[in-house]
């Protein structure tokens, strides 16, 4: 497998590529990717089995896949007596890089909110333990989110909470929580991405990450538009060069600073020691 050299690297910090809509093509999808640059990818576990699944997806492409495990607020009513014992055992493989994705979800309500605050501080507790970094959503339950997160910042390690969509308010009290904030397509969306068009440029250097949420999220300004929704990782610099543009800044400095912010905050090994240009398919 060829890599396009003179394409700045990028990092996806969050896509579902265990998806079923990916079954009949997932090879074709991470060339693509590559081919424009998305050289890592973070798969994001949000159920226990998802979690297997992504962890085992990367162990087939190592160094360029890795995966997170946790369970999704929509999914915490799902969560039994082994889930846990499960995600810990999962926390101790080096692909594993981060707790999550799990936090609170208000705005559909899947689960009882009770037993999505519960799970989320079981998630907090276990990351006091194991000291990897949290992968965390939240949908119009800041408020509730931020007192819970708040309670246990000092104690866990570094948190990015995943496809920020929120106000002004919301963003400046994760970030005096010290968190990292994850950027989709939403941003391409122009009803919906106008607001995070103007606070992007508020967001620290250090703290800004960016992401597709694949399948989900297809930035909506694709032009030509493509004939599927389905999101893939190679819309990535689409995203990207959306975000330069907000924040002034180059496409190759934006994408320069986001990939080295990825790299420090999963921790990831040097690209380099890893592959040094072999096939990985």
């Amino acid at each position: 497998m060829t890599e396009q050299k003179t394409r700045p690297s990028l990092i996806d910090i969050g896509l579902n590529l265990t998806h079923d809509s990916f079954d009949h093509d997932r090879k074709d999808v991470l060339q693509r990717a590559l081919d424009l640059g998305v050289h890592r990818m973070i798969l994001t576990g949000a159920t226990e089995e998802g979690s297997l699944k992504a962890l085992e997806l990367a162990k087939s492409y190592p160094g360029t896949f890795y995966a997170t495990a946790g369970i999704h607020p929509h999914h915490a009513k799902e969560v039994n007596g082994d889930t846990f014992t499960v995600l810990q055992e999962l926390y101790t493989m080096p692909e594993v890089v981060a707790v999550g994705e799990c936090g609170l979800d208000y705005f559909r309500d899947i689960s009882p909110r009770s037993t999505q605050e519960k799970v989320f501080i079981a998630h907090l507790e276990m990351a006091t333990g194991n000291q990897l970094p949290m992968f965390l959503h939240q949908r119009d339950a800041g408020d509730t989110f931020i007192s819970i997160l708040k309670e246990f910042r000092e104690k866990i390690s570094d948190v990015v909470v995943h496809c920020f969509t929120d106000d002004k308010k919301i963003l400046f009290g994760l970030l005096d929580l010290e968190c990292h904030i994850g950027i989709t397509g939403w941003i391409c969306d122009e009803r919906r991405g106008k607001h995070l068009k103007e606070l992007v440029p508020s967001i620290p250097t250090n703290r800004l990450m960016i992401e597709t949420d694949a399948p989900y999220l297809m930035p909506r300004d694709l032009d030509p538009k493509p004939k599927t929704q389905r999101n893939e990782p190679m819309h990535l610099p689409h995203i990207a060069r959306e975000i330069a543009k907000c924040t002034g800044k180059p496409f190759e400095q934006l994408a320069q600073e986001t990939t080295a912010n990825a790299n420090s905050f999963f921790r990831l090994p040097p690209l380099e020691e890893i592959h040094s240009g072999e096939d990985r398919t």
